[in-house]
């Protein structure tokens, strides 16, 4: 379950960015550094049924989690902004999409790591994964 919400998160991503043409923020490349390897580490750990590098990939969906929130605070804060503003490029702090006025491409993106993390902790909880 985990592989698939990365594969539809970097679908969306890619799917705003190069069909839709919203230009990422230097905050959306941060949470893509993130996000991106998820899809190949979560996809082998899946094909080879192996619960082994949950310790791995958890860091990485728990930090990019970290991003998305302050991202999604920045947006959301006003004064938040003013703090460490995004210098080039299109400012941290423009919504491109918000929906119902809560709904922002940040919130979609910690949604996902929300749900990664919650998924790799449930696995880990499990079982240990296959030893060799």
């Amino acid at each position: 379950m985990a592989w698939a919400v990365s594969l539809v998160a970097v679908a969306g991503s890619l799917f705003l960015s190069e069909v839709l043409g919203f230009e990422p923020c230097k905050l959306c490349w941060f949470q893509r550094i993130f996000m991106y390897p998820l899809v190949i580490v979560l996809g082998m750990a899946c094909y080879k049924n192996d619960r082994r590098l949950i310790s791995y990939v958890l860091p990485l969906s728990v930090i990019g989690g970290f991003i998305s929130l302050y991202h999604y605070a920045e947006q959301k804060i006003p004064g938040l902004a003013k703090l460490l503003p995004c210098t080039v490029g299109v400012p941290c702090n423009q919504d491109y999409i918000d929906w119902f006025g809560i709904i922002t491409i940040p919130l979609m993106a910690l949604a996902a790591f929300i749900l990664i993390t919650v998924f790799l902790l449930l696995a880990r909880n499990s079982g240990s994964g296959e030893e060799e």
